[in-house]
């Protein structure tokens, strides 16, 4: 008797041992899981609600896009975004400590003061680090430029696919170049301050590239040739930046 209660008390314990593993390994597997959608979805570093410096000055992406321009951009209505981001999200209760990929994620919560301004400073924080100062010849190359031909057959048809979707946004808006939930590179656009990040989105995955198609950014010089514009801003892409965006991906 006393050796059947033996073995049953060490069946017991084995038994629990190896379930309470299993579901410690599930629990670790599903975080694990979690956290790499995160990142896939994040690209660190994260964007925060506070405006950040500029990357370059505001003439050193002369001459496709004025000094003028750029400062009345950054310093006016950029600026705006992210003053007005931080009153919504204290006023909605969000912590300004949050990454702000997050909130997007889920904006579909919040008022539309939270998703024009949360929208519109990523967009811009973004936009900024898409560009550098004009260089000569300036292409993707790699296993960007690789991933490229394979979803448009060339560069040159990628760039013709880009900014159709650019042109072609009616209104105010931006285009991008995105990774979809199938770790497929998409192009689309999307209005006002909305982007791929928010779960309201058009086009829904993580940005690569954008081009801010509201007509701040290119009026002064352009005044209604949107076209132009576009044509003139694949000299300023930084294509490092998207290629390190594409690596972690």
């Amino acid at each position: 008797m006393k050796h059947t209660q033996s073995n049953s008390r060490r069946k017991f314990i084995k038994n629990t041992a190896a379930g309470t593993a299993l579901l410690s390994l599930g629990l670790a597997s599903l975080e694990g899981f979690a956290k790499t959608g995160n990142e896939d979805r994040h690209l660190s570093p994260l964007i925060g609600f506070d405006q950040q410096p500029l990357p370059y000055a505001y003439n050193a992406l002369e001459d496709v896009i004025d000094a003028m321009t750029m400062e009345i951009h950054y310093s006016k209505h950029a600026a705006a975004y992210s003053k007005n981001l931080k009153e919504a999200a204290k006023a909605e209760g969000i912590e300004s400590t949050r990454p702000l990929e997050q909130v997007l994620q889920e904006i579909s919560r919040y008022s539309m003061k939270l998703r024009n301004n949360a929208g519109g400073h990523y967009n811009h924080e973004f936009f900024w680090q898409c560009m550098q100062p004009k260089t000569k010849d300036n292409a993707p190359t790699g296993s960007l430029l690789t991933a490229i031909e394979k979803s448009y057959g060339s560069f040159a048809a990628f760039k013709e696919k880009f900014a159709d979707a650019a042109k072609n946004r009616f209104g105010s808006g931006w285009a991008w170049l995105y990774i979809d939930s199938y770790k497929g590179m998409k192009l689309g656009s999307t209005p006002n301050q909305d982007n791929p990040l928010m779960d309201i989105a058009e086009i829904k995955g993580t940005p690569l590239l954008a081009i801010d198609v509201w007509e701040h950014a290119y009026y002064l010089k352009y005044q209604n040739k949107r076209a132009d514009y576009i044509d003139n801003w694949w000299n300023l892409v930084n294509w490092n930046f998207v290629q390190q965006r594409f690596d972690k991906i």
